[in-house]
């Protein structure tokens, strides 16, 4: 006797969580167990990906790929960031000059731990993905000038897109200043969605997705920088202490209840499914499994299968907290994955 979950805005709510903590958490795992610069690079190369799948079908989407360049990208930054969950700001000052700012609390760096993220770190996204934008635009004279960062203390991440009378060269393309300062947000003038096209479960969908294509991203990063052993090292231990320390917060999310095989087998499945996957649970005894097909959270990412066990460390460490007495195990084959979760013998 199988049964199948359907996905629910608690399961949303939980995705966006513990992959936002895990994006995080992998950054300071490379400051502290490689170094700085290990952080930095895989900085600039995930969001140098993100940027490069995402930027030119996004301006598209959102009805801004007409706007001038530098209205455009400020634009897409403060929608696509809001409507993942993110405080965004966007303040015009003419076609060739937009701000763009984040206030705190900054999404990526998540309580307390935006006192361990190294100035250097943090501009590594910009350089990854606002640097960019004018190359991906064909347009040269397009750059980035950031104007404040919350890890130095400035009261957000802010700066604007400005379109200058000449070519950039590559290191031109983010420059940072501390003699200007984003002018003041006024809510009641900032373009807005429509919002017969966005109701809320719609947003709440797109708030997960946002932090899924962070674990699209991080996966194949960290693969090409450092190898199959050490990636999964890497991200396998940040994975595991996400699972352990978020463990309470999401199964009080999302009302699980006893902590018995059954009841983390339908907690797996109701996060499964609320991202997307075709999931289903059943129980043999004091045993329980989960079957799912196929693993769309990665689907379309090319060599991807070396990540699965750092990823799976996540639901590893969270059933070492359900009950510690219980172990895991999984199947795989190329169509389906299924979890058995047993006492341990």
């Amino acid at each position: 006797m199988t049964e199948k979950i359907a996905a629910t805005t608690a399961g949303f709510k939980a995705v966006s969580r513990l992959y936002n903590a895990l994006m995080t958490g992998l950054v300071l795992t490379l400051v502290t167990r490689r170094d700085p610069e290990s952080a930095r690079r895989f900085v600039v190369a995930h969001f140098r990906r993100q940027h490069l799948e995402k930027f030119l079908p996004g301006l598209q989407k959102l009805g801004l790929d007409r706007l001038p360049h530098a209205v455009a990208c400020a634009q897409y930054h403060y929608f696509s960031n809001a409507l993942g969950g993110v405080k965004t700001e966007y303040m015009p000052e003419s076609d060739r000059k937009a701000w763009v700012r984040y206030p705190p609390p900054r999404w990526i760096w998540q309580g307390t731990a935006i006192c361990a993220v190294p100035r250097e770190v943090n501009e590594a996204m910009l350089h990854g993905w606002h640097g960019h934008n004018g190359v991906s635009l064909g347009n040269p004279r397009l750059g980035f000038v950031c104007t404040g960062q919350t890890v130095d203390g400035d009261p957000g991440l802010e700066g604007y897109y400005f379109e200058y009378d000449y070519d950039l060269a590559p290191e031109e393309r983010v420059r940072f200043t501390h003699d200007e300062r984003a002018p003041a947000f006024d809510s009641a003038r900032a373009p807005k969605l429509d919002s017969t096209s966005w109701p809320a479960e719609r947003l709440l969908k797109v708030e997960r997705s946002y932090a899924m294509e962070y674990v699209r991203s991080m996966l194949p990063s960290m693969l090409e920088l450092f190898g199959a052993q050490e990636a999964n090292a890497l991200v396998g231990r940040a994975a595991r202490l996400i699972g352990l320390q978020f463990y309470d917060d999401i199964a009080t999310l999302m009302g699980t209840a006893g902590t018995e095989a059954p009841s983390f087998a339908k907690l797996l499945t109701s996060l499964a499914a609320a991202q997307g996957e075709e999931v289903e649970y059943g129980t043999e005894g004091t045993s329980a499994f989960v079957h799912q097909k196929g693993w769309r959270l990665m689907a379309g990412v090319a060599g991807n299968e070396p990540m699965f066990p750092a990823w799976n460390a996540l639901w590893e460490g969270m059933l070492a907290v359900h009950n510690r007495d219980l172990a895991m195990s999984v199947e795989r084959s190329e169509e389906t994955m299924r979890w058995h979760i047993a006492p341990r013998p």
